[in-house]
């Protein structure tokens, strides 16, 4: 990190298909190796599953999951006195999006199926309904922020 000068921002250009930045950051998590051409067909195959399965836009399917997985508090660690606090605090809007993404990522590689496309369809669909590993990963979060919330005076 610069001490002097600002970090500026990459500017993403939306996927070709949907037109959607979101879209396009969440298949630039998803892939491996700079083959992005391999990410896209995985992204777009789970959308035509969904689309098939659950006759809705899946779009729409996954900012609903994107938007129910979203964290709004997390902990972290703060040393006082030698002691170290989880302390909760608030997440910046930026990296709620990206916590998002990474664990939709994350527990669709866990998943066991056939092919890719086939758990990211799956894992979507759920985190869309509020059920899924994913859906878990941030009810913890915020069970923990809860339950650490008598040190929130130990905010930075």
């Amino acid at each position: 990190m610069p001490r002097r000068a600002r970090v500026q921002k990459c500017t993403i250009l939306p996927d070709p298909i949907y037109g959607n930045v979101g879209l396009a950051k969440f298949i630039n998590c998803l892939m491996l190796e700079g083959k992005k051409s391999v990410a896209q067909r995985i992204v777009y195959e789970a959308f035509e599953r969904i689309r098939r399965s659950q006759r809705r836009e899946p779009l729409d399917i996954f900012e609903q999951a994107i938007r129910n997985v979203t964290p709004v508090i997390e902990v972290k660690p703060k040393r006082v006195g030698g002691a170290t606090y989880q302390v909760p605090v608030e997440i910046r809007h930026d990296r709620r999006a990206a916590l998002a993404r990474r664990w939709i990522i994350r527990y669709t590689r866990a998943r066991h199926g056939k092919s890719t496309s086939d758990k990211l369809a799956a894992e979507l669909m759920d985190a869309s309904n509020g059920v899924g590993a994913s859906m878990k990963r941030r009810e913890d979060t915020h069970k923990m922020a809860e339950s650490n919330k008598a040190f929130s005076h130990f905010r930075y």
